[in-house]
């Protein structure tokens, strides 16, 4: 499917509505993926699996660390794509058919325990984070497609983020629920593997059925090869420290959401007050969310981005002193991380947005799909770091792995272990990410001007 490129002087047409709300609904398989493996799967091994932390930490990361090389691969195949329904629907329509199924097989808790059962879990990440590449970098090419103009690519996003929130708040509290609700054992969290299938399912095949009604004003084009790509990123600076930046804070999250569950477990004393706990994190989301736009549009995307990145850091700082402060003091320091999350969400994507229109004024390319495939890689690794950094703490502190019917004591060094992977470590990342987002800052001042 292509399109002529329309030129400045013809007015932009608004996208039809179930357009934008149908892709949008996409992001219920983009937040639900990026969220419920963080957020549950290293415990699952360690805690249901009787898998060593450091042996737990490897099968969580190494299979999402396939996405440096597999989304520059899909960003390439689909650039070049002539199958029919246009070079990114039909890979909408192939990952539909192929994550849901790989999820629920990912938590179906064969019988199986230590080793082999972090290799059984290995190997079915690794296929459904193929799976995951082959919907997520189109989905996120097409907006740039969509329409040239910058107001709807915006309404067109703003649905993305809606249902991004939607996504988040409904698995990050589902999941867990449904998996404790019978103590832990693996027929629980065989049920909610499913049941996240499922969601998946619903936003995979909506995205891919309602955008059949979408224009293609512009066609990007990816570089051919990971080398070719990597030399575009380079020449781009607010680009490359815009995605360091983002890095770093989805690595912290990745942190973050690997620990929620020891952090409810074993500092505030009841494997149940995940639900809560999380509701703190992701419920300010939709609340939020309009506020930080709000911020964004009266004192500038950058500015919001501060704003919300030094309230993140202040979050993770206050979650050090739960120990002693007690359950309050740390709902309310992940309130905080909540309402910091809910503008980390939206303004990097929107920054994206505007640096990759800026590419294309200075530089007459359209490059949309190398970016986007190497910003996806970079957070989806990033996000599966953040899982194998936590394990790493786990193991080196001394935890103890268990299955599902023996539970052990932990040492008071795991224990302080827990704590400070919660919070000590997301707040490095926090300072470190402010000063690359300081060097974006600097990096817009000296752009070129744009060309006419």
């Amino acid at each position: 499917m292509s399109a002529d490129v329309r030129t400045d002087r013809d007015p932009a047409p608004q996208l039809p509505r179930r357009v934008r709300i149908g892709y949008g609904l996409g992001s219920l398989c983009t937040g639900t993926f990026a969220t419920v493996p963080g957020l549950i799967l290293l415990y699952y091994l360690t805690n249901v699996l009787a898998v060593p932390a450091a042996v737990a930490g490897a099968a969580v990361f190494l299979p999402k660390a396939w996405d440096v090389l597999i989304n520059p691969l899909v960003g390439a195949l689909s650039d070049r794509s002539r199958l029919r329904g246009g070079p990114r629907r039909p890979f909408l329509l192939i990952g539909a058919c192929a994550l849901p199924p790989f999820f629920a097989l990912l938590f179906a808790a064969p019988p199986l325990r230590g080793a082999a059962a972090a290799g059984y879990v290995a190997v079915l990440f690794l296929l459904a984070a193929t799976a995951y590449a082959v919907f997520q970098v189109p989905y996120v090419t097409m907006p740039a497609e969509m329409t040239e103009d910058p107001a709807e690519r915006g309404r067109v996003l703003a649905w993305r983020v809606a249902f991004l929130g939607v996504a988040i708040l409904l698995s990050g509290a589902l999941a867990p629920a449904i998996a404790h609700a019978d103590g832990d054992t693996p027929a629980s969290y065989r049920l909610m593997g499913i049941a996240v299938a499922v969601l998946l399912a619903l936003g995979m095949f909506g995205a891919w059925f309602t955008t059949r009604w979408a224009p293609a004003v512009a066609r990007s084009k990816a570089e051919p090869s990971l080398r070719a790509q990597l030399a575009a990123a380079r020449s781009n600076r607010p680009f490359l420290f815009l995605a360091g930046m983002w890095s770093l804070q989805a690595l912290a999250i990745g942190v973050m959401l690997a620990g929620v569950q020891y952090f409810a477990t074993y500092t505030l004393g009841s494997a149940n007050a995940v639900t809560p706990l999380f509701a703190c994190m992701i419920g300010p989301l939709v609340l939020f969310m309009p506020l930080w736009n709000r911020l964004a549009r009266l004192r500038g995307t950058t500015c919001a981005q501060w704003c919300a990145s030094l309230l993140y850091l202040a979050g993770a700082v206050g979650l050090v002193f739960t120990r002693q402060g007690g359950p309050v003091l740390g709902y309310t320091a992940v309130a905080a991380v909540g309402i910091a999350y809910a503008g980390l969400q939206l303004l990097p994507l929107t920054m994206l947005a505007d640096t990759l229109a800026a590419d294309v004024a200075r530089t007459g390319r359209r490059r949309a799909a190398t970016f986007t495939g190497l910003w996806t890689a970079a957070e989806t690794l990033a996000f599966a770091l953040g899982a194998g950094a936590f394990a790493l703490v786990l193991a080196v502190t001394g935890f103890r792995s268990s299955d599902a019917d023996h539970r052990v004591d932990q040492p008071d060094t795991a224990l302080a272990g827990i704590t400070a992977g919660m919070s000590v470590l997301p707040a490095v990342l926090a300072v470190a990410s402010l000063w690359l987002l300081h060097r974006y800052s600097d990096s817009l001042k000296e752009e070129p001007a744009h060309a006419d």
